[in-house]
């Protein structure tokens, strides 16, 4: 198969938003542990692993097109000065992974990619989930009183 330009942008974007999630989560989770909130911690640390598995995933399908990985757009993170700051900029990110991958999907859907059509589809399936942990855990913060 002939690399598309397009698709190879695509899987590159993919993994630079995929190592800023990492950098993300594993920057929370060092700051929760900073802050005496273990649980927290814990539950980012398994948000940075499971990003940098869609990562590997992507740089495996790299791979097997021929590419080079080079993630060199990780953003700063942004500074947080409470969970709820932390759910609300992860939320964000999230949702920005969504658009990234339906838009990726649908292409490879386009050019007849169907590995990375299922690649991009799991990834999504994946991050739809993710948004709706975070919609959930912050729904509970709310609730207990403990937004900050």
């Amino acid at each position: 198969m002939l690399m598309d330009p397009k698709l190879n942008g695509y899987l590159t974007r993919a993994l630079n938003h995929e190592m800023a999630a990492v950098q993300l989560y594993l920057t929370q989770s060092t700051l929760c542990q900073y802050w005496g909130l273990q649980q927290a911690a814990d539950q980012f640390r398994h948000e940075s692993e499971d990003e940098l598995g869609h990562a590997q995933r992507l740089i495996g399908r790299m791979l097997s097109l021929g590419l080079l990985p080079r993630a060199t757009q990780l953003p700063a993170v942004s500074a947080c000065r409470s969970l709820k700051d932390m759910l609300v900029a992860d939320w964000h990110l999230e949702a920005e992974a969504i658009r990234l991958y339906d838009e990726a999907s649908q292409y490879a859907a386009r050019i007849r990619d169907e590995e990375s059509f299922k690649l991009f589809t799991e990834l999504l399936l994946e991050e739809r989930e993710h948004l709706e942990s975070l919609e959930k855990w912050l729904a509970e913060l709310e609730q207990s009183g403990n937004g900050g």
